[in-house]
C-alpha cells in the first residue's frame, strides 16, 4: 500500500471538491482497488485533529513512512518570507510542507495554485505566493529548480482550477502502482497535459472557418474575441468531459487556460488581446503569417450554414 497524506494550504478547497466526482478511477476504487491508503485529507478523515498532529510528527521524525505528499493550495510566503500569514497552531504551514516533503516518496501539486502560485499569486499578490517548484512560469518555488523528492522525482504537477478529477485520482494510481510517469517541461504528466483544449471543442468546425462570437451566449469560435485559450491551453476538459458531461467551452464559456503557469492573467479574461485585429498569441505550434493568411481564405470558403452559425442537423 502506498500511503498519501493530503496537505491544504493558501486557502484552496477546490481540489478536494472536484476530485469527489472521479470516476475512472473514482476516489472509493482508489483506496480499495489501486493500492493508496489514507493517512490524513482534511475533509475526508474523521479523526481529531490531534490524529492530524501525531501523523505529522511520527512522518517528520521517520517513525511513518510517506509515500505520496498532496498539497493543495499556493505557498504563501509573507510577511517578509515568515509565511505565518498561512499558518497552523503557530507555525508557518510553508515549513510543514517542507518537512514533509524531505521524507515523501513522491510530491504532487494538486492544482495550479499548488504548482505555480495561482489565483493567490495573481498581482498584487499580498501573501507573496508561490508554488511548490514554480514560481508562476518561472523554475524555483518553495523549492529549488533541482529539488528531489525521495524517488528521485521532481514536484508533479497536476494543473488546473480546480484540477480535472482523472486528472488526479489516474496520476495517484500511477504512482501508487510504482510505475514511471513522463512529465512536460513544466513537470505536469503528459497522460493529461500534451493535447489542448481546443481538441474536441465542439466549436472547431467555427475556428476552422473564422467564424467569430463578439458576445458571449453564442455558438461560435470564442477564440479571437472573447479570450478563449482553448487553442493554448493543455488539459483534458473537452476529451474527457467534466462529470462526463460538459466543459467550458460546451457551456458557452471562454477557456481560461487554468492549467497554465500565467493563470490567471492580469488583462480581462473575457477579451483577446490583439495588434489591429491580429491576436498576440495564435495556437501553439502555429506561425503567425500562414496562420492569418489561412484564416482569410477559410473565412472566404465558409459554408452558409457556418456563416449563420447554425449546428448541424
Amino acid at each position: 500500500m502506498a500511503t498519501l497524506f493530503w496537505l491544504q494550504t493558501g486557502a484552496c478547497g477546490g481540489d478536494s471538491l472536484a476530485i469527489l466526482s472521479a470516476e475512472s478511477p473514482s476516489v472509493e476504487q482508489l483506496f480499495s482497488s489501486h493500492g493508496v491508503e489514507l493517512l490524513w485529507h482534511p475533509s475526508l478523515s474523521h479523526h481529531a485533529m490531534r490524529h492530524h498532529d501525531e501523523l505529522i510528527e511520527r512522518i517528520v521524525s521517520g517513525r511513518q513512512s510517506l509515500d505520496i505528499l498532496c498539497v493543495e493550495g499556493s505557498i504563501v510566503t509573507a510577511p517578509r518570507g515568515t509565511g505565518l500569514y498561512d499558518s497552523y497552531q503557530g507555525r508557518a504551514k510553508m515549513e510543514i510542507a517542507r518537512e514533509l516533503a524531505v521524507r515523501a516518496g513522491v510530491v504532487v501539486a494538486m492544482g495550479t495554485c499548488a504548482a505555480f502560485g495561482g489565483v493567490h499569486a495573481a498581482t498584487p499578490n499580498p501573501g507573496d505566493c508561490i508554488g511548490l517548484q514554480f514560481d508562476r512560469a518561472q523554475p524555483g518555488g518553495l523549492f529549488a529548480p533541482d529539488w528531489r523528492s525521495q524517488r528521485g522525482l521532481p514536484v508533479i504537477n497536476v494543473a488546473g482550477c480546480p484540477a480535472h478529477p482523472h486528472a488526479m485520482t489516474q496520476t495517484l494510481a500511477w504512482l501508487a502502482a510504482g510505475l514511471p510517469l513522463k512529465l512536460d517541461e513544466l513537470n505536469r504528466p503528459l497522460t493529461h497535459f500534451s493535447t489542448v483544449v481546443h481538441q474536441g471543442c465542439t466549436r472547431n468546425e467555427y475556428h476552422e472557418y473564422d467564424i467569430e462570437d463578439h458576445q458571449p451566449g453564442g455558438r461560435a469560435c470564442l477564440f479571437f474575441n472573447l479570450g478563449c485559450q482553448g487553442p493554448l491551453t493543455r488539459a483534458v476538459c473537452n476529451s474527457d468531459l467534466w462529470n462526463g458531461v460538459s466543459s467550458k467551452t460546451r457551456a458557452g464559456v471562454p477557456c481560461f487556460g487554468c492549467t497554465s503557469p500565467d493563470f490567471p492573467r492580469d488583462n480581462d479574461l473575457f477579451r483577446t488581446e490583439k495588434i489591429g485585429e491580429v491576436p498576440l498569441r495564435l495556437p501553439l505550434g502555429v506561425e503567425r503569417p500562414r496562420y492569418m493568411a489561412y484564416k482569410n481564405l477559410a473565412r472566404a470558403a465558409a459554408p452558409q450554414r457556418v456563416r449563420d452559425k447554425e449546428m448541424e442537423p
